[in-house]
């Protein structure tokens, strides 16, 4: 049963948030939705945004700027929140990119994350409740992220390609198994066998690929002011495995523009094009 928690007129439409009782995670989990003006009428078209290390459900949709071009296409945006809360696991807030706000989409394997860090399947949980509680069409569903959400996003899609048609990012983290957010990740959520941690790397599950998995494209955008490209991001490591398996990908290198929002409501207009475009 999902709870209502408040909602608001924008754009035409609604902003709601809410909350549930997670069975994959085992305690209540918050998240976002935006409804168009059209949700009264008809099925419409989803799009699920993965917010970055530190963010809330609440992040994306108060910074992004979002809802106006959704109110115009049609779609619904939802946004989950980024990690469990509550979970009390010792020394889950005793680092920003690591516990708490940290959650990387991913099951964890290793005591103590493993009994409530189960954000990829909340994820396919959150999916089913969606399409249960909101006029969403599950045949036109997308998802998109930023940094650690962008990392999720692109995961999600290759693991899932069944249930998203759609996918894009902004500043993933797109080979986490050889950057240092990462590494600390992976190896606190599930262990030192890096062979486990491939099945949440976009590169290496790209590599994987027989064929393209999303023929009709990808779109990501990275700033070349952000002050983690060099680092984190590796977007080139994605870039050389849809090429070798031919996924068609757009990756814009946008000059001057860092890691934050302000990139993000620049851009978010053309994903939220990309994406009704794909979705049809």
């Amino acid at each position: 049963m999902s709870e209502l928690l408040n909602q608001h007129a924008c754009f035409g439409g609604e902003q709601r948030f809410y909350q549930h009782d997670s069975s994959a995670i085992g305690l209540p989990m918050k998240f976002s939705v935006y409804l168009p003006p059209e949700a009264s009428g008809k099925k419409l078209p989803v799009l699920f945004y993965l917010a970055g290390l530190t963010c809330t459900e609440e992040t994306f949709m108060t910074k992004a700027g979002a809802q106006r071009v959704a109110s115009e296409l049609g779609i619904i945006l939802v946004a989950p929140d980024t990690s469990p809360r509550g979970a009390n696991v010792p020394g889950e807030t005793d680092s920003w990119d690591f516990g708490a706000g940290a959650g990387f989409y991913l099951d964890a394997t290793e005591a103590p994350w493993s009994t409530h860090y189960r954000m990829h399947s909340y994820l396919l949980e959150l999916h089913a409740l969606v399409l249960d509680l909101l006029p969403a069409d599950p045949a036109r569903v997308g998802i998109f992220g930023h940094s650690m959400g962008g990392h999720g996003a692109l995961v999600m899609a290759l693991r899932h390609p069944e249930l998203f048609r759609s996918v894009s990012a902004f500043a993933p983290i797109a080979a986490p198994s050889r950057c240092p957010w990462g590494v600390k990740a992976f190896g606190g959520y599930l262990g030192p066998d890096e062979s486990t941690w491939q099945q949440y790397d976009a590169s290496a599950l790209m590599a994987k690929q027989e064929t393209a998995p999303f023929p009709d494209g990808i779109l990501i955008d990275q700033g070349l002011g952000d002050k983690f490209l060099p680092e984190q991001l590796r977007p080139e490591a994605f870039e050389g495995a849809c090429a070798r398996i031919g996924q068609p990908l757009t990756l814009r290198r946008q000059p001057g523009y860092d890691h934050g929002y302000y990139f993000i409501s620049t851009f978010v207009e053309d994903h939220l094009r990309f994406h009704s475009r794909q979705l049809g």
